[in-house]
């Protein structure tokens, strides 16, 4: 067993449900199921009982749960000798990124590091890549959130990937889930005017033998999104790029799929502080400092 799976265990307890305790942890239902079934495995008996009711624990399972309560306390205990020593109780981390990742991906982070490391300030800018990338060279962020691949002069991890796909406007009427290139060639598109997303869509366009009709070229991708709505063509924008997606939008598979990845990036001639590091740990969802 490890202690992930203690704290998960009394998080469904609390909660009174698998799906209300990955709420609380900020992680996946399955991650959650998971957990459990593999506790219950290794244990050899029932920890949990589930029903209509939601989930409760067994009597041996109230027992383990009052000694995975003290271990977890004395994980506290350990976690702050550490952090003091560390240089964690204290400090500011730096985090620069474009808007859909700061929108989707950095809220829930930043909460996770807080909860553990609640004296650590956290600022963020939004900004595009080329900005971020000027700001990890010039010392002004610590971390960047931005799509991969970076120059080798930037340290970077992946945190997610993020697929394109097709806006079409609800009066286009029934469209299949999953588009083919002859039908995607009837469309007039409002392409994103944002250098990697631009590029990438035509390389990939051009890389299947296929032209791309543009209508007009924007910016803003909420702005693309309510003309979509508006009838007045279809787009192409990574996913996170696109919500919230209106009711009058239909979203759309691409024959062939296209996904961004996104990362974390560090400058490699900086020198950071253990915090830095820790917030990148939770960035990236592995190690001592992630859930």
């Amino acid at each position: 067993m490890n202690i992930d799976q203690l704290e998960i265990l009394l998080a469904v307890a609390e909660q009174g449900s698998f799906s209300e305790a990955a709420l609380s942890l900020s992680i996946s239902q399955s991650a959650v199921s998971r957990a459990i079934a593999a506790l219950e495995d290794e244990l050899g008996i029932p920890l949990l009982l589930r029903g209509r009711f939601g989930a409760r624990p067994t009597l041996i399972g109230e027992r383990v749960m009052l000694h995975a309560s003290k271990i977890l306390e004395l994980r506290e205990k350990i976690d702050h000798e550490v952090n003091l020593e560390k240089g964690l109780h204290r400090g500011k981390i730096r985090v620069a990124s474009f808007r859909s990742a700061a929108t989707h991906i950095l809220p829930s982070k930043v909460a996770q590091f807080r909860s553990r490391f609640p004296n650590i300030e956290i600022t963020i800018t939004e900004t595009d890549p080329l900005g971020i990338e000027q700001s990890l060279r010039t010392g002004q962020v610590d971390i960047g959130l931005l799509p991969l691949p970076r120059a080798e002069e930037f340290e970077t991890w992946e945190i997610t990937r993020d697929e394109y796909v097709v806006l079409l406007p609800t009066s286009a009427g029934q469209i299949p889930e999953i588009l083919s290139w002859e039908q995607l060639s009837t469309y007039s598109f409002i392409l994103f005017n944002y250098a990697e997303c631009t590029s990438a869509v035509r390389e990939h366009w051009s890389k299947w033998g296929q032209s791309l009709k543009v209508a007009y070229q924007i910016k803003e991708d909420s702005t693309i999104v309510s003309m979509v709505a508006q009838g007045l063509g279809a787009a192409i924008l990574p996913r996170l790029a696109a919500l919230p997606i209106p009711p009058q939008v239909q979203v759309r598979a691409l024959p062939v799929p296209l996904e961004r990845v996104i990362g974390a990036a560090l400058w490699s001639n900086s020198l950071h502080v253990p915090a830095v590091f820790a917030f990148l740990d939770v960035l990236r969802g592995t190690g001592v400092f992630s859930k």
